[in-house]
């Protein structure tokens, strides 16, 4: 399996219409993307200075899957839209 880790730290002024619209955009992929296998998100919740502000967990089967979902359509508008709002996007990935 592969775990796939993003964080993201928004742009100063982003709102929380913004912020929700991602929240959106992300809970419809587990329904038009087969290869997800587990999928949370949120935003941070103790605002430390050091703290992001928002994660994303995902769950993949093998590394074709986790590649399947980076280029799928509906994956590729959602990451154009966190590119208008991120400041920061960090990501790793590994094996469990």
């Amino acid at each position: 399996m592969i775990k796939h880790v993003i964080v993201i730290k928004f742009k100063e002024g982003v709102t929380d219409e913004e912020k929700s619209r991602l929240e959106e955009m992300l809970g419809r992929l587990p329904s038009l993307i087969k290869e997800i296998k587990g999928f949370l998100f949120g935003r941070d919740v103790l605002r430390y200075e050091r703290s992001y502000d928002f994660a994303l967990v995902s769950d993949f089967d093998d590394l074709e899957a986790l590649k399947k979902y980076k280029i799928h359509p509906e994956h590729v508008k959602v990451l154009q839209y966190v590119q208008t709002i991120a400041e920061q996007i960090i990501a790793v990935d590994f094996e469990y």
